[in-house]
């Protein structure tokens, strides 16, 4: 039976949204140049986040979350992007949308009790390992193991390109518990990353995303105690699937906001810019560049709300979140790239903020999924195999 959509109070609503708006202006704004430049956001603004209220916000009061509903989520991933703090956004929607609902829907009472405090207050912060250099959007392909010996299982293997790798404490790891069962064979584990044999590798360097760890992970011989299985044993592909939807809408979130933003920026700058005497708004190439941006936007944004409405009655369905995933990535592409020309040679000087937008976009493109993925997964929807 699905779900009935939460009823939000709409003044409740922008207290919040001003609120987010506020930290950030106060404790990233100020720093996140320098984060970019030194390509490393600290582990004080994990705390600071935490300590006001803004990770995982709909998980339960019970476990320290607001117990408020996804939208409030998306607000905060809305408000994030849309001041241009890409990085910030990309490891905020990992942790708080990917990893704590995974605990929270699949994880026993023990391990919510356990991780979901921590998770909620930023005292540990999360990161998902499924990809490896042998297998990307192929899940089914993946070779790390977790052997069943006794009262332990023992994991090994390695994963790549892992979203806040240098910053976990906590790594939900996919390992086949039956390398001949294929995707029937893969469970899903949290991996404390405290325990001997976990090693983290060098944090990798990215053409966007500079101040968002992403790293190699390693598994020699870890040793897991046999409540560290999330959920049921060969269920982590039927896992995966079940919460891909979310992911993938957050990342849509942060694609219509994201290109919401820099096309503001870019409408400020083109109205102060003057080009033959006059504002480069009045020339007809840049009005009419604007106005079909500003409506791509508004056309991909109602999708979204669509999209939000049918994940809070529990309607959002594979091919769907494909569909906006798809339709909002290649979105903010087209809308980068557009106001980038917008703002001529100024736009590839870093110093621009339209520069950081360009490289932070095309990302967006590939995880969570790449665009070829989201057809094919839409084509199989429609026509079969």
């Amino acid at each position: 039976m699905s779900a009935a959509a939460p009823v939000i109070d709409p003044a409740e609503f922008e207290l919040f949204r001003d609120n987010v708006k506020r930290f950030l202006e106060k404790e990233i704004a100020p720093h996140y140049e320098k984060w970019e430049k030194e390509s490393w956001m600290p582990r004080e603004a994990w705390q600071k986040l935490g300590e006001n209220g803004l990770l995982a916000v709909d998980q339960s009061e019970e476990y320290g979350g607001a117990g408020v509903s996804y939208p409030y989520a998306a607000l905060v991933l809305e408000e994030v992007a849309k001041a241009g703090f890409c990085s910030l956004c990309t490891a905020l929607s990992v942790h708080s949308d990917i990893v704590t609902p995974y605990v929270a829907h699949i994880g026993n009472a023990e391990q919510r009790a356990y991780w979901l405090p921590k998770l909620i207050s930023g005292e540990a912060v999360g990161a998902i390992g499924m990809t490896e250099p042998g297998a990307g959007s192929d899940l089914a392909g993946i070779r790390s193991s977790a052997i069943k010996q006794g009262d332990h299982y023992v994991l090994n293997g390695s994963k790549t390109f892992i979203s806040n790798g240098q910053h976990a404490d906590l790594v939900i790891v996919a390992a086949k518990t039956d390398p001949a069962a294929g995707a029937k064979g893969v469970s899903l584990f949290l991996v404390d990353t405290t325990l001997p044999g976990f090693a983290k590798g060098k944090k990798l360097e990215k053409i966007g995303l500079h101040s968002q760890d992403t790293s190699e992970l390693f598994f020699d011989n870890v040793k897991l105690p046999l409540n560290a299985l999330l959920g049921e044993e060969g269920k982590g592909f039927a896992y995966m699937m079940q919460e891909l939807p979310r992911e993938r809408l957050n990342i849509a979130v942060q694609a219509v906001y994201a290109s919401e933003g820099v096309l503001d920026d870019t409408i400020r700058y083109v109205t102060e810019r003057k080009a033959f005497g006059a504002p480069l708004s009045q020339l007809q190439n840049t009005r009419f560049t604007l106005a079909q941006c500003k409506t791509e936007i508004e056309c991909n944004k109602a999708f979204l709300n669509h999209c939000i409405d049918l994940y809070l009655e529990s309607k959002l369905d594979v091919p769907k979140a494909a569909m906006i995933k798809l339709s909002t990535t290649e979105l903010q592409g087209r809308v980068t790239d557009a106001c980038l020309q917008m703002h001529g040679g100024y736009g590839y000087m870093v110093e621009y903020p339209v520069a950081r937008a360009y490289v932070d976009a095309r990302i967006q493109r590939i995880y969570g999924g790449a665009s070829e993925i989201m057809k094919e997964v839409i084509a199989r929807s429609l026509v079969g195999r």
